[in-house]
């Protein structure tokens, strides 16, 4: 596979995470600066070494920029972006992150749907840091998370959580494809009144991903269909859930989708089409935001084993 459509499940992320123990240990000892302080020289190794996130970063950047008529950010403060998210992550799990900083907006869906008993579908993003979401709802012994995740190319990263806390990895299920039996557990779990949480921006790791191309950033982008024949599947609410960060406060943003979904047999590929394309005008809309808190280091505008973005599956 050429290094262009090369997939993000083959990407090794860890390597950029394997100094953040010890970043981690500066951070609880001497505070955040002199973190930031160290954590310059390991993006400055990492960037010169790692080519592919690099350019993948770059291009990001740079279709950002054209899109809004901006100057383009720097590479390193992407990358740094993502050294503080990670480091929150760690502080979240460790017990030392300050929850009366997270700002809630529209979480009145969720706790309306609570009160009535009612499961539902979260479709989130790789923009800012979902794991507020999972630590928040152990406050809550009401709201139970399923988060399904593709963690083998994060095996170190999650087993490093897991030493911060052991219940860092109790709500996560590992999926690669959607079987029978996994559609049946979750529409168990919605129907008891608990929340499914899938990813809305990564395609799937399979050798034929299904996709819908959605306009992102001014250029047709593949977007994952798993989430909406999930959705088809639990007939249930669906809601999406973004995360930022604004300096030294966070914030989580939940927004009502569908009602339910329904995916007629004629015109399926209309439907997904319809349905990635709104994700993708809210996900655009929160990027635009916060374009350097969006982590997704590979070529994203591209399918991976194709030559050309939009050639067809």
């Amino acid at each position: 596979m050429n290094a262009r459509g090369v997939h993000w499940a083959s990407i090794n992320e860890i390597s950029f995470v394997a100094g953040m123990q010890l970043l981690f240990w500066i951070c609880r000892v001497f505070g955040r600066w002199p973190f930031r302080v160290v954590l310059y020289p390991v993006l400055g190794w990492y960037v010169l070494t790692k080519p592919r996130p690099r350019r993948a970063s770059q291009a990001y950047l740079r279709r950002m920029a054209d899109y809004t008529s901006t100057p383009a950010p720097g590479v390193l403060r992407h990358f740094a972006a993502f050294g503080e998210s990670i480091l929150d992550k760690m502080l979240l799990w460790a017990g030392l992150f300050k929850l009366d900083t997270v700002d809630l907006h529209g979480s009145e869906l969720v706790v309306e749907a609570l009160a009535a008993g009612r499961g539902g579908l979260l479709i989130c993003s790789h923009l800012g840091n979902l794991e507020l979401c999972r630590v928040l709802s152990r406050q809550r012994r009401d709201l139970k998370l399923t988060v399904l995740v593709h963690t083998k190319h994060a095996q170190a990263f999650n087993a490093m959580l897991g030493r911060l806390n052991p219940d860092s990895q109790l709500n996560l299920l590992q999926v690669t494809e959607m079987s029978p039996a996994t559609a049946i557990l979750l529409s168990e779990r919605v129907a008891r009144g608990e929340f499914v949480v899938i990813a809305g921006d990564r395609v799937p790791v399979s050798h034929n991903p299904r996709v819908a191309l959605a306009d992102f950033m001014g250029a047709p982008a593949p977007f994952p269909v798993g989430p909406y024949v999930l959705a088809n599947i639990l007939q249930c609410p669906v809601y999406l859930l973004f995360s930022l960060r604004h300096g030294r406060r966070s914030a989580l943003y939940f927004e009502a989708f569908r009602d339910v979904v329904r995916i007629p047999r004629q015109g399926r590929d209309a439907a997904f089409q319809e349905l990635a394309g709104d994700y993708a005008r809210r996900l655009e809309h929160h990027c635009l935001r916060a374009p350097l808190q969006w982590f997704n280091f590979y070529d994203f505008w591209h399918l991976p084993q194709l030559e050309r973005p939009d050639a067809p599956r």
